[in-house]
């Protein structure tokens, strides 16, 4: 299983499927992670956290956790 934290910088990943539960998959779900969108890496920070990504037009930084929640192919 590939996560979002293990995608590389400059990659273009698509979601299979958001794990966890409760308010943190709610919040990055409204943010617009959902199922079959594509996602673009654009840079990680030195320590890994955050990492900042394109999602439908607009940059995304998420934390290393909630990178490690969504599946991705």
């Amino acid at each position: 299983m590939k996560t979002l934290r293990d995608a590389k910088i400059g990659e273009t990943v698509k979601v299979v499927k958001l794990y966890g539960e409760g308010p943190v998959k709610r919040r990055i779900m409204d943010m617009g992670v959902t199922k079959g969108i594509e996602i673009f890496v654009r840079k990680v920070a030195p320590l890994g956290d955050p990492i900042e990504v394109t999602v439908r037009g607009y940059e995304l930084s998420l934390r290393k956790a909630d990178a490690e929640i969504i599946e991705v192919e």
